[in-house]
């Protein structure tokens, strides 16, 4: 019985496609890469948003630095004046006389307290730092209108000789950073700011952050530092300056939601749309539809790919079998339907006529309802042996070829059948024992029924790759062309009248089947030549 539907033939090899893992972890890696991108712009945002407060304040206090330096020198200041440098500068100075101050704050480095207020000074300033104060004050108060800074000019003890809002005379000596400018090196830190509870709103020049930029530079004659600049601001806040500049974060801001829509818009493409093609397939193959035994097309991600493999596969499958047990039914059908019909119509006839029926007619029927009976039984006993070979499952030990062929051979000479052995080899296949003596016995079989008189039979087994080759060939007058293809058909036989079922090597066929193993008729060598069958089984 032929079982081939016209089922599609099988696609080439898929080509690489990326996994649904592998989907997930590029768009999670995606979202956290913008959110990292995002939080690092923040962070060097908001270093730069200090960098230029404390730029703007050292470009400051370098010029303030030099006009207080030169009212002192105006002054006439005594020898030794000042207090004798004792700390290197913090940045390289070029050969030429370059000494540039660079600004180093950051973000992350750590506050300090908020100051205290200055305390007076004990000791008023030396005659000659108070009258440079004095000669640079208006330039500092004028300074801070317009920068809006925190101005103080120190003299050598820390003691301011002139402000930008009142406290002349308070000593800053107190603070570690004017400590360090009076030692002969720019300092710069953070300190703390308390907040007003009347800060600007963010439209505003002022800036409420919650830190206090604090720079000062000494003011420097050789080796000797004649005072400091103490300049403080409150840098530009993230809030301010955002807001300031919010037109261009809006216009990034719809870049990178524009970013994100094209990531999910990818994210969909590559799961959705497969997801609803594969939903359509398995709709197809529960409506019977012959396109739910195509796989989708292009499905980018490899799991889909194999679903949809599977899903045609299985189709097929389903498709293949609902042929072959519509095949199988019919046919089992009539061959049930021939002996049932000839029980019945001798029934009848002994039902109607046995009393007046020679005793000799009497007998041909009923002789003719045993042999019926008989037939209905061998096929009733190789439909069960067909249900338990498509039912095998793989396993159980490997066989040893050579003793199954010296089992076959001594059982066909038992029964009359010539049977010869010829190179049979010491090797082990993956069939069981019980399975390989039922196949290999199935073909002696069918060599004594149909190879005539005198048959002889050779069963030879020679190694092949990984592969056993048992053959089996007689030396009768053949198969003719036309049977060739229809040798495996279930149910096909020429000897029916000889009991013939036509189920031993369909039963043959599908118990080898099972465990990778192959029977096949080879091709004839010639008139007369005989029928040869063989069985391809993998070495265990």
């Amino acid at each position: 019985m032929a079982t081939d539907t016209g089922s599609p033939p099988p696609r080439s090899e898929p080509r690489a496609r990326p996994r649904l893992w592998m989907v997930f972890a590029a768009v999670g890696v995606t979202a956290l890469a913008l959110a990292l991108l995002g939080l690092t712009w923040l962070r060097l945002y908001d270093d730069q948003l200090l960098h230029q407060t404390e730029g703007e304040l050292i470009a400051q206090g370098v010029v303030l630095a030099e006009a207080y330096r030169a009212a002192v020198a105006a002054r006439g200041p005594p020898p030794g004046f000042g207090v004798e440098r004792t700390e290197a500068w913090p940045f390289p100075v070029t050969a030429d006389g370059l000494q540039p101050v660079l600004p180093r704050l950051r973000a992350s480095d750590p506050v300090l307290a908020a100051p205290e207020d200055a305390p007076a000074s004990a000791v008023p300033a030396d005659p000659v730092s108070g009258a440079a104060g004095e000669a640079v004050a208006e330039l500092v108060r004028r300074a801070a209108r317009s920068t809006l800074a925190g101005i103080r000019v120190l003299d050598a003890r820390g003691v301011a000789v002139a402000t930008s809002s009142g406290g002349v005379g308070a000593s800053y000596a107190g603070r570690e950073e004017v400590q360090a400018a009076l030692r002969g090196g720019p300092a710069s830190v953070l300190r703390r700011r308390l907040r007003d509870p009347q800060d600007a709103p963010l439209a505003s020049l002022s800036r409420d952050t919650g830190v206090r930029v604090s720079v000062v530079l000494p003011v420097l004659e050789g080796d000797r530092v004649l005072g400091a600049v103490l300049l403080s601001r409150t840098p530009m806040t993230l809030a301010k300056a955002i807001y300031a500049d919010r037109w261009s974060f809006t216009s990034t801001g719809l870049v990178l939601l524009a970013v994100v829509g094209l990531v999910s818009l990818l994210a969909a493409a590559l799961v959705l749309r497969p997801l609803r093609a594969v939903v359509a397939q398995a709709r197809a193959i529960g409506a019977g539809d012959l396109a739910g035994s195509q796989a989708i097309q292009s499905p980018v991600v490899a799991e889909f790919d194999q679903l949809s493999r599977v899903l045609a596969t299985m189709s097929a499958a389903l498709r293949d079998r609902n042929e072959y047990i519509r095949s199988f039914a019919a046919n089992v059908s009539h061959e049930l339907k021939t002996p049932l019909s000839s029980i019945r119509g001798a029934a009848e006839l002994l039902r109607d006529g046995a009393e007046s029926m020679p005793a000799a007619q009497r007998s041909r029927f009923l002789s003719n309802i045993e042999g019926d009976a008989r037939r209905m039984a061998e096929l009733v006993k190789g439909l069960l042996e067909l249900a338990r070979a498509d039912s095998m499952s793989p396993g159980g030990e490997a066989a040893e070829v050579a003793e199954v062929l010296r089992a076959v051979v001594e059982r066909g000479r038992a029964q009359g059948v010539d049977v010869a052995l010829e190179g049979a080899p010491g090797s082990s296949v993956a069939v069981p024992a019980e399975v390989l003596d039922a196949a290999v016995w199935q073909l002696v079989s069918n060599a004594a029924q149909h190879g005539g008189a005198g048959v002889r039979v050779r069963v030879s087994a020679g190694a092949s790759g990984r592969a056993v080759r048992i053959s089996v060939r007689d030396d009768g007058p053949g198969i003719s062309e036309a049977n060739r293809a229809r040798v495996f058909d279930a149910f096909f036989t020429t000897a029916r009248d000889r009991g013939g079922t036509g189920l031993g090597l369909t039963i043959a066929q599908s118990m080898l089947r099972v465990f990778g193993a192959r029977l096949e008729l080879a091709p004839p060598s010639g008139q007369g030549a005989g029928t040869e069958f063989v069985v391809t089984a993998p070495e265990a």
